[in-house]
């Protein structure tokens, strides 16, 4: 199997597209381990991960521990509300005692955006980016584009409109990032006090009309409005949002055509998606979820090859 060319999972703008199509295929192989009754491999028997979260989150902390658990790695559990961080203690000093324990590898969440690069210069440990302030979530985006290549066939030509909160979102920036090297278009969609000003010098369509949106696209991708990441008011209120830019059964049954609904989760039902569009054929929103873990289980094996050849 080819390697890598990066030595840590910092983001999607590091990656080349074949790094990228090397996941996919390693994640191929073990979606079908995690469908067999016995579900586990032996193969990073002797690495030991530390997750290291910095910042609340349940599916995505749950998936790095059963994709990791899946391939029989060691596993230390650290949460930063109940660390000497607390305390003082800084980032660096935190992870470096993590590591005397002989941890090999680390997965991070961190509110403050770069946290995993700057991680990255100072252990030696090779670290995977569980997401950083708003900056970037790469196992979301290698998911999210793994699941349209699953459901399509293919990534490259297929139309992909993103939905909400960009402003806030590591999500929409690492998918666009993602989409594009996979050969993809890219539009973003959502109020403007929500669109970041200079988003077009990222070759991706705006547009601030939901239907227009989504009778362009073959996927749309709706996030999440991120109201613990607001400081301020960008919309009047969640029930006029919703009426602008929330996706009910009615407007997808209206559209020329069928397109794919997704969503990074947790969901805002009645929000951004109404329950009948999360649970319909049309969306992969459980198939992201699963694939999750099969995209996690081959970045943390790519990387962990990386460590016994050393």
């Amino acid at each position: 199997m080819d390697n890598l060319s990066v030595e840590h999972l910092l983001g999607i703008r590091d990656l080349t597209e074949k790094d990228i199509q090397i996941i996919f295929q390693t994640a191929d192989s073990f979606k079908q381990v995690i469908n067999r009754p016995i579900k586990k491999v032996p193969s990073l028997r002797d690495i030991t991960i530390a997750n290291l979260f910095f910042e609340n989150s349940t599916r995505t902390r749950l998936s790095f521990e059963i994709a990791q658990k899946r391939l029989s790695a060691d596993i230390v559990n650290f949460s930063a509300a109940s660390s000497s961080t607390k305390k003082g203690e800084t980032l660096v000093d935190t992870v470096n005692n993590i590591l005397s324990m002989k941890v090999d590898m680390l997965v991070m969440r961190h509110p403050n955006p770069g946290a995993a690069q700057f991680l990255s210069t100072k252990v030696n440990a090779k670290i995977i980016n569980a997401g950083d302030g708003t900056h970037e979530h790469p196992t979301q985006a290698l998911l999210d584009a793994f699941s349209i290549r699953e459901k399509l066939g293919d990534v490259a030509g297929k139309k992909v409109v993103i939905v909400g909160d960009i402003l806030h979102s590591r999500v929409a920036l690492s998918n666009i990032y993602c989409l594009q090297k996979l050969g993809a278009e890219v539009m973003v969609c959502g109020p403007t006090t929500l669109i970041p000003k200079h988003i077009h010098q990222l070759g991706v369509k705006v547009e601030h009309n939901l239907i227009k949106a989504l009778n362009w696209c073959d996927v749309a991708n709706m996030l999440r409005i991120q109201l613990e990441r607001q400081d301020i008011k960008f919309f009047p209120s969640l029930r006029e949002y919703s009426m602008l830019f929330g996706l009910n059964k009615e407007i997808l049954d209206n559209l020329d055509k069928e397109i794919v609904v997704m969503h990074p989760g947790p969901i805002n039902r009645g929000v951004e998606i109404t329950s009948d569009v999360a649970d319909s054929k049309q969306s992969i929103i459980l198939n992201q979820v699963e694939n999750g873990v099969a995209i996690r289980m081959a970045v943390t094996y790519l990387l962990a090859a990386k460590i016994k050849h050393q």
